[in-house]
């Protein structure tokens, strides 16, 4: 494992941290030297990153748990403070996505979308805030290009990660007398699971990515962008030139961005925007 000065012996916890970004922000932690903390729900997939961060000398524990249950993230936040004796930097990376029009979906798939990604989120900061504070960590939000602007297709996570993003940055803003740091990741379109598990109108699971996963930056990558960010101690992480140009756009003109993201989105296969169309 290669050590990095900044991270030797801190302790890093990260939820969503069986696949995608997540595992691969655990593994980037532990490469760096840091104490890590994978919290997600499937106990097969967790020990699979334990053991692969052991196997290459790094030093991993596991929590089984669901951001949707406060006691859930309570206990995860613990495990990290029994075992290791403090918490330096809490990653809020567990996540779902959707693909169904405001006007078809289920109310259900909404709440699902606020109560995993924002309220999840809420959950591990409020347990975390004061080992944060202590340590003059870092509380980080993985975000997305949909909380900068509205996606159509996407309301319930657009509308999560908007809340996402106000809810870190006012967090940020009630804490700049205590050194904490707070970032906002947003890493862009990321090959991970979220596709294949993103819900449709009815809260089944799509099973099929609508995008070219080929062309969209690695997990990896995102890892060592955003740990990189955690140590430049950035308020704000834009990851790709989509999410850059998105931001810039949106200082100037609304309306031009509304028309490209749905042409964008109606390109794409089984597109419901384009099934909106033809009403």
């Amino acid at each position: 494992m290669k050590n990095n000065k900044f991270y030797r012996d801190k302790v890093a916890v990260i939820t969503g941290a069986s696949s995608g970004i997540g595992k691969a922000l655990a593994i980037e932690f532990a490469r760096r030297g840091a104490k890590v903390v994978l919290g997600a729900r499937r106990e097969d997939k967790l020990m699979e990153v334990v053991h692969t961060i052991k196997e290459k000398g790094g030093q991993a524990t596991y929590c089984v748990m669901d951001v949707t249950q406060e006691n859930l993230c309570e206990k995860l936040i613990n495990t990290a403070v029994e075992q290791y004796g403090k918490l330096d930097i809490l990653v809020c990376n567990a996540g779902i996505s959707m693909r169904a029009n405001f006007c078809d979906v289920d109310m259900d798939v909404l709440r699902r979308l606020m109560n995993v990604n924002f309220w999840g989120a809420v959950h591990c900061a409020k347990h975390a805030l004061p080992h944060l504070i202590r340590s003059k960590g870092s509380l980080v939000g993985i975000s997305s290009i949909a909380g900068i602007h509205g996606l159509p297709g996407r309301t319930g996570y657009s509308a999560s990660k908007f809340a996402l993003t106000g809810f870190l940055e006012t967090v940020r803003i009630e804490n700049l007398g205590s050194n904490m740091h707070v970032m906002i990741a947003i890493p862009g379109f990321t090959t991970s699971n979220i596709r294949y598990t993103a819900l449709t109108a009815d809260g089944s699971e799509q099973g099929a990515t609508p995008r070219n996963e080929g062309k969209m930056m690695s997990a990896e990558t995102a890892a060592k962008h955003i740990t990189t960010g955690i140590r430049r101690k950035k308020h704000y992480l834009l990851l790709d030139m989509e999410g850059k140009a998105v931001s810039f756009i949106k200082k100037i003109t609304t309306s031009l961005l509304d028309k490209s993201f749905y042409r964008a989105m109606s390109k794409e296969p089984d597109s419901p925007i384009r099934n909106l169309m033809k009403r």
